[in-house]
């Protein structure tokens, strides 16, 4: 029978039961027998199964709730909370990190001119010349072009930036850079999985901070500094992903003022900046001594390009940055950025973001036609929105389950599980309109997932 392995534990041990409880809980977490979320057996149940007085089981469930193993809701009992910093990935699904993807605006004339661009750009240099170690961080071409890029979006300076393969690459080598041993990173409390992943594998701890409808609370960002050594501040304050929230300038000058009084480098993830029609002024235009500013191609482009620009806020900066990405990438592919380069100079770049804009917005205005009266929050140019998914009675999780559901029709869903990283997800999905989904498959895709959220909502 389910939890049988406890009986003999709890005989054989020295331990008073209700402080072994915990232990057990703790231990079949890591041991895969239990899984987050997983609702656990009433208390006079499992003090029956196990053998224990009713009055024991239920001090050693107030132990694993001290302990944030476990969580109870009036009505529905008890079930796994678990540890959901560094959460691995499924493997192969990719359901966390690789489906929050644009839309594909294949029949777009623009995209045709990405393919004669292409062509062009191999053919102006040697082959060999592409095949080639080259100066890191691209050639001196290659990062004027990402600084004229980035020069919508913040004050570039070419000498300061690196090109690299992929915002990924960029924010582990700035991880390993910045969170010395001792410290943590702070990151908001719902963030990028790859953040999740990179501090796993770098063994960082991550430091979450409470968010609001607006983004992150800068009060949260300034207790953490008081009370714990920290190392860096991870933020994605533009279409944040998942929430979509885009923080208010007042917050940025708050968030950039206490980083400013404690020394705290910001990382400026900006994988989303480009998107909207406006954004507030850049972080980096608030404290522009501490700011790494981050962009890439992957939200507006294609992630498969892998290629991304960093700004660093000042030159030790640059090149103490430029050796740890030399040392975790060695360098951006040189045959790639012969291709970006020239559909930048050629306008073919900007021809693709104007057109993957004008598709997001359709799509967005689609999401909130059909799920706004869910409550689902989108931004006007994005293509992912952030669905909350109202609690049914006997279900501790619907989101995991209706998530699952939709990916099993080929619908980009994700449960708040997959982001968070305070131990306390949400009930909301992060919803994908992009990729290959034609317009017919987003009206069908949104139909969908309206209708997994009847029984719920009934």
């Amino acid at each position: 029978m389910p939890f049988a392995h406890w009986v003999h534990r709890l005989k054989s041990s020295p331990l008073p039961a209700y402080q072994l409880i915990p232990d057990l809980i703790a231990e079949d977490l890591q041991q895969g027998r239990l899984a987050p979320r997983e609702r656990l057996p009433p208390l006079r149940e499992l003090a029956t199964k196990l053998q224990l007085n009713y009055t024991t089981v239920v001090r050693g469930f107030a132990e694993a709730r001290e302990r944030g193993l476990i969580a109870s809701r009036p009505g529905m009992g008890s079930f796994v909370r678990g540890s959901f910093i560094g959460l691995p990935l499924r493997a192969g699904t990719g359901a966390e990190m690789t489906m929050n993807m644009p839309p594909e605006i294949e029949d777009h004339p623009a995209m045709q001119a990405l393919l004669e661009g292409a062509n062009a750009g191999l053919a102006a240099v040697p082959l060999h010349d592409l095949m080639r170690y080259q100066d890191f961080g691209g050639t001196p071409r290659d990062r004027s072009l990402g600084a004229q890029w980035m020069s919508q979006w913040v004050e570039a300076d070419a000498a300061r930036v690196l090109v690299a393969p992929g915002i990924h690459a960029v924010l582990l080598a700035l991880v390993s850079l910045l969170v010395k041993p001792g410290q943590s990173l702070c990151v908001e409390a719902l963030t990028y999985p790859g953040i999740k992943a990179i501090a796993a594998q770098l063994g960082t701890r991550l430091h979450p901070l409470a968010m609001d409808a607006h983004g992150l609370v800068p009060d949260e960002f300034e207790a953490a500094c008081k009370s714990t050594p920290i190392g860096a501040l991870h933020l994605c304050p533009n279409l944040h992903n998942p929430t979509t929230a885009t923080l208010p300038i007042k917050r940025r000058e708050q968030i950039a003022d206490i980083a400013l009084r404690y020394s705290i480098p910001i990382i400026e993830d900006d994988a989303y900046g480009m998107l909207p029609a406006a954004i507030p002024p850049s972080m980096a235009e608030y404290a522009p001594d501490l700011v790494y500013y981050v962009s890439g191609m992957s939200k507006w482009l294609g992630a498969g390009l892998r290629v991304a620009y960093v700004q660093a806020p000042s030159t030790a900066a640059h090149l103490r940055l430029a050796g740890a990405l030399r040392a975790t990438t060695v360098m951006a592919s040189p045959l790639v950025n012969a291709i970006v380069a020239n559909w930048m100079e050629g306008g073919h770049a900007e021809a693709v973001l104007q057109a993957v804009r004008a598709e997001c917005a359709w799509r967005s205005a689609q999401m909130r036609q059909v799920l706004g009266p869910h409550g689902v929050r989108t931004q006007p140019h994005g293509f992912h929105g952030w669905l909350p998914v109202p609690l049914a009675d006997g279900e501790s999780s619907p989101a995991t389950r209706i998530a699952a559901e939709l990916r099993a029709l080929g619908i980009a869903a994700v449960d708040g599980t997959a982001f968070s990283t305070d131990r306390q997800p949400p009930e909301a999905l992060r919803l994908c309109l992009g990729g290959g989904l034609t317009r017919d498959d987003c009206g069908r895709a949104l139909q969908a997932v309206r209708d997994a959220l009847a029984p719920a909502a009934a």
